[in-house]
């Protein structure tokens, strides 16, 4: 097995919710190359929608050790 497929996060899905710390992240519409996300703190979720590549949302996921609570 390489050694970056081991690292891989689940794959994206809309729906899903990513706790990191004391802020959450929900996953809004997911693309070929593109997500749609709501980084928000606390259980409001009034955030503006965000737009990232699946690379970097996966590395910025991975840096703040998120952990998956909703799929």
């Amino acid at each position: 097995m390489n050694r970056k497929n081991q690292n891989r996060l689940q794959p994206f899905q809309s729906g899903q919710i990513w706790r990191m710390g004391d802020s959450n992240l929900q996953i809004d519409l997911v693309g070929k190359t593109l997500v749609h996300y709501k980084h928000y703190k606390g259980q409001t979720k009034r955030a503006p929608v965000s737009l990232a590549g699946k690379d970097v949302l996966e590395k910025f996921l991975k840096k703040n050790k998120a952990v998956l609570i909703q799929g």
